[in-house]
């Protein structure tokens, strides 16, 4: 299994794909931060809640890059049905591939530690910046990472094309991220409207992007992911029916 994992790492880091998913994360974070409108000298706060408020946009169509080729490809080439004659199961060869892809989401995200030092330079005084909120924010972004990496998995196993595999993770993680926030602001609703959001993965996003670390959204963020990683594990034990 650790093999498997060291071998997807190696494969996308040694590949023009995941120099360019990478390169590209880092510039639209980087213009959004420093370049844009409203952006952190135009405010004037030493704070990158803009960072945290396009990253998950940005991880809409990162993570699908990072993960359309895990099952697709191997579909595509014959190589997964050799993948599964190794002394893995089915749900230890989806959870290397898991491991792999937040990996290289992590080694992405790596290098936006730069705009937290520069942050912490620009304040007055020096070093005036709510860590503790940063941290929190960062971990919901993990936290995010891990649901779109197991909606990418998924769909990379139901289809042999890494196009129709990237389309289809990035539909599923709108709906999940922004989808049931939408369908909630419809005032005809009413009572329902905060139970429809919570069932979506903005709101959970939001409350940790505060800083404020609760059990219940980390257990919805582990239990999105459980579901998408069981319903992969299942597509590929479909094989077999």
């Amino acid at each position: 299994m650790r093999a498997l994992i060291r071998k997807e790492v190696r494969g996308f880091l040694g590949s023009l794909i995941g120099h360019i998913v990478i390169v590209v994360f880092l510039l639209v974070t980087g213009l959004f931060l420093w370049v844009f409108p409203d952006n952190i000298l135009d405010l004037g706060y030493a704070d990158l809640a803009p960072l945290f408020g396009i990253a998950p946009w940005v991880f809409l169509f990162l993570v699908p890059a990072v993960t359309m080729r895990s099952f697709s490809e191997e579909k595509r080439t014959g190589t997964l049905e050799l993948l599964l004659t190794r002394p893995l199961t089915e749900l230890q060869l989806v959870l290397a591939k898991y491991a792999a892809s937040l990996v290289l989401v992590v080694v992405a995200l790596i290098p936006t530690l730069v705009y937290y030092w520069s942050v912490k330079q620009l304040a007055v005084p020096v070093g005036n910046v709510d860590s503790g909120g940063t941290w929190g924010s960062y971990l919901g972004l993990l936290f995010l990472a891990g649901c779109f990496t197991g909606v990418g998995l998924f769909a990379s196993s139901i289809t042999e094309s890494q196009i129709v595999a990237f389309l289809i993770a990035v539909f599923l993680c709108f709906v999940l991220y922004q989808g049931f926030g939408l369908v909630a602001s419809f005032d005809l609703l009413g009572a329902l409207e905060g139970p429809i959001k919570a069932v979506g993965i903005e709101e959970h996003y939001r409350s940790m992007s505060r800083g404020v670390v609760d059990l219940r959204d980390v257990a919805y963020f582990l239990g999105v992911t459980a579901v998408f990683v069981l319903l992969t594990r299942t597509v590929l034990q479909s094989r077999k029916w």
